[in-house]
């Protein structure tokens, strides 16, 4: 009870409030598009490139990490992908939209201040080692794989240029990508500039959080339910699952398990209904899917903490 008291409630409370103000009136849908146009273009891309731009890429960068828990990411696409073309008899299309659902967990809003609420801003590490590659990973599998659906038996030539051309008009991973500049080639930044990045990064978690209730206000789950119920349960279920038996198997350490599970154990994030409205597929599901995912997770997420070490 304490774990849901103090971890996890702080953060759905400031969603609930960006809810309650949307849904109430007092905050307007056009107030909410602007937040999380500054979240998302500006703020979260500060924080990203901040974070990647200082972590210890040689320490922090363990493969074992990374392969628990991007194995699980990918397989929870694969059966999203497969389920809801062979079980609910989706096209291939909407099939590549509802896999991306189970492949994007909301590592950013949900995963990082609960980890950090969790066991403190020292545990973020390994969090953002498996986020600088979660946009790059995720957008590369998705564009890859609706591009393939949407072009069956045509030219794959053009098909590189597509995949990149989508990542990088993303501005998350344009701040990741800055953030790898600036600390591979070792190059210093003057103090007014961080000082000025870090009031921007101040304002990303919290601000994304309240407009992040305001989105999920407008998504109410509407048909669909048997596919929109799958989806949440290979994202809050399935995934973490996997990358707690992948995560013993390798020998993460404990910091490391609690980071990867805590990122598995993530509702759908808003990415998967911009992927889904971006192609025109599966939006009722991706949209219905996130609200449902992060109200359940909930008590998913305090289930997850209980047992971990």
């Amino acid at each position: 009870m304490a774990a849901l008291l103090d971890v996890i409630l702080p953060v759905f409370l400031v969603i609930g409030f960006g809810y309650l103000a949307v849904w109430k009136g007092y905050f307007s849908d056009s107030g909410v598009d602007g937040l999380m146009k500054f979240t998302q273009g500006f703020a979260i891309p500060c924080l990203l490139f901040r974070a990647i731009s200082t972590l210890d890429l040689g320490q922090n960068f363990d493969l074992a990490l990374l392969a628990s828990f991007y194995t699980g990411a990918l397989a929870g696409f694969f059966a999203g992908l497969l389920g809801a073309r062979y079980i609910f008899g989706r096209d291939w299309e909407d099939s590549v939209a509802i896999g991306f659902c189970c492949l994007f967990s909301n590592s950013l809003l949900l995963g990082l201040p609960i980890t950090e609420r969790a066991y403190g801003a020292d545990a973020l590490t390994a969090n953002f080692a498996i986020i600088a590659v979660h946009s790059p990973f995720c957008y590369a599998v998705g564009i890859t794989a609706m591009e393939i659906a949407r072009n069956r038996g045509g030219s794959i030539a053009a098909l590189p240029g597509k995949v990149l051309s989508g990542m990088f008009h993303n501005a998350l991973i344009i701040g990741i990508s800055a953030g790898f500049i600036v600390n591979l080639g070792d190059i210093p930044l003057p103090g007014v500039l961080t000082d000025a990045i870090d009031l921007m990064v101040r304002a990303a978690l919290p601000a994304a959080l309240f407009g992040l209730g305001g989105v999920l206000y407008r998504y109410r789950p509407e048909g669909d339910m048997r596919t929109i119920l799958y989806v949440v349960a290979i994202s809050l279920i399935l995934h973490p699952a996997i990358v707690w038996g992948l995560a013993r198997l390798n020998g993460l350490s404990v910091g490391e398990l609690r980071s990867a599970m805590l990122t598995a154990a993530m509702a759908p994030g808003i990415n998967a209904y911009v992927f889904a409205n971006l192609y025109g597929k599966a939006k009722r599901v991706a949209a219905s899917a996130v609200l449902m995912g992060t109200a359940l997770s909930i008590f998913t997420v305090w289930v997850w903490l209980a047992v971990l070490p």
